[in-house]
């Protein structure tokens, strides 16, 4: 027979009236109270409220008190849920607080906004309660639980573990969270990767220069540098991209990214034509090199250095081309003659191959032969002339804009084309010295632009660029399951243009942009 809203207040009134010591005398009281989860809606509710206010004087039941207040959170009636959810915490007390903990990491599935909250908050507060207990039932369930809650658990920590009281968070703590992370990291998504890394790099532990170490030690395992790369597999590829992305904040000038920057050298670049993108319209040739301009100036290792400067001379030769030699009937070349010069993809590498030319400056002059050094100067003067007609145009176009004439799409585009050409100006400017310099200081096309950068562009001079420019956006894919591995931050830009006669420093320009 079901219990009664009057049988459940007259059993409270027993136990609210008996002493504390002489609780533990009315068992069959709080059994009552305990049978009231099997009654109607208005009897479930006034359970939820009762069950956990006598809890811990009656230990003997505590295992039937937990899954009567368990079925009440998973009760149809989602305002029992909401209170039977509000009270979890009051349970966690002593061993029970893992498997409280595991309940409320369950209880994240749900789909009801106010009862995701009220599951929020409860964790929170076990957590200040015990720090470590709390995280063995999140931990539990990331590693063995559905996917949802896996997913979700994560993301928990990854969102509230920078909010944690210093107290809460001690080394023993820190210590198991970066223990049970490296056994969650054995397999991930890359979403989950991200995340996971999120939660590390809070880690006060983790914030020296060894505990970044350990860090970069942890993506270069999920890269697997230690083999050959398969260009043609997209997972492959973005496994790569997404583990360069993570160590990249961890790089500094006693934290070096010798291993990743010799990988891209030894293994990608060679195979840059080829690679394959998990995207269908993201230019993945950027994407790398981008990466590589930006960890260049963290390689340490003197022994790797000259072999990484000469694949990336090899590779700059492919994008820096000899001047054309057909002219047509007037002296000028034709339009079919004229090389496409990728002024992107050439920022890239000669800001790369600058950085890594700091240490070892004697390169150009002491490991090139001299006809090759030739070889490499004509290229870099012929891209050199193309750059200032660009330069030119780019300048005039812009001449007088400021504020929102600046941020329409076309003046946008054209603002990124003067940075990415006035750095690689800059930067031959330099490789043109004898000896070579590797002194000048330049910020890659797509970091924020800085204040004397913003002023170059009101200097005039030239042509507007020619008509036709397009912008395509790069939309991230949907985020997958652990057994697929895509997930991408989309590109920032990509330029190249095809140069006219520049005998005349006023040569035509066709640019062709994408983004």
């Amino acid at each position: 027979m079901a219990v009664t809203i009057e049988e459940l207040y007259r059993n409270y009134g027993i136990l609210a009236d008996a002493k504390p010591e002489d609780l533990s005398q009315h068992k069959d009281a709080y059994q009552v109270i305990l049978d009231g989860v099997k009654g109607g809606p208005k009897e479930k509710r006034l359970a939820a409220q009762f069950i956990p206010k006598f809890f811990s004087s009656f230990p003997e039941l505590a295992d039937a008190a937990i899954n009567a207040q368990l079925d009440l959170c998973e009760d149809e009636d989602v305002s029992i849920r909401r209170q039977a959810i509000k009270e979890l915490p009051r349970f966690a007390a002593g061993e029970n607080i893992v498997r409280v903990a595991d309940i409320l990491t369950q209880l994240l599935q749900t789909e009801d906004s106010a009862e995701f909250n009220q599951v929020n908050t409860a964790l929170v507060s076990i957590f200040k309660m015990d720090a470590k207990a709390t995280l063995g039932g999140l931990f539990s369930q990331i590693l063995q639980g559905e996917d949802i809650v896996r997913e979700r658990a994560i993301k928990f920590l990854s969102i509230k573990l920078k909010t944690m009281p210093e107290d809460a968070m001690t080394k023993e703590v820190e210590d198991y969270i970066f223990t049970e992370t490296k056994k969650v990291l054995e397999d991930v998504t890359g979403e989950e990767f991200v995340l996971l890394m999120r939660i590390l790099m809070v880690l006060k532990g983790l914030q020296t220069m060894s505990g970044r170490q350990q860090l970069v030690e942890l993506v270069v395992e999920q890269a697997f540098l230690e083999q050959a790369l398969n260009p043609a597999d997209p997972d492959t590829v973005d496994r790569l991209l997404q583990c360069t992305r993570q160590a990249l904040p961890l790089f500094s000038k006693n934290v070096h990214s010798t291993r990743f920057v010799t990988y891209f050298c030894d293994h990608v670049l060679p195979n840059l034509s080829s690679l394959t993108s998990p995207v269908a319209e993201l230019d993945i040739q950027l994407e790398v090199l981008k990466l590589l301009a930006e960890m260049s100036p963290f390689c340490g290792d003197m022994e790797k250095v000259e072999t990484n400067l000469t694949m990336l001379f090899e590779k700059l030769l492919e994008f820096m081309p000899l001047p054309p030699e057909a002219e047509g009937e007037n002296g000028e070349n034709t339009l079919s003659d004229e090389p496409k010069l990728q002024f992107s993809y050439v920022e890239c590498l000669l800001f790369s191959f600058h950085q890594l030319g700091k240490k070892l400056p004697d390169f150009l002059i002491d490991k090139i032969n001299a006809e090759r050094l030739k070889d490499f100067k004509i290229r870099l003067q012929y891209f050199a002339r193309g750059l200032q007609v660009y330069i030119r145009q780019l300048r005039v176009a812009l001449q007088g804009k400021t504020g929102d004439a600046l941020k329409t799409e076309e003046n946008k585009i054209k603002v990124v084309a003067l940075k990415i050409t006035n750095n690689i100006n800059v930067l031959i400017k330099d490789l043109f010295h004898n000896p070579p310099s590797y002194k000048s200081t330049v910020t890659l096309s797509w970091k924020p632009v800085q204040k004397a950068e913003a002023v170059a562009l009101k200097r005039p001079s030239g042509e507007d660029m020619g008509a036709g420019s397009t912008m395509k956006k790069q939309l991230s894919p949907p985020l997958p399951r652990r057994d697929a591995r895509q997930i991408y931050n989309p590109p920032s830009g990509k330029y190249s243009a095809t140069i006219g006669n520049f005998s005349n420093g006023e040569g035509n320009v066709s640019i062709l942009r994408s983004f």
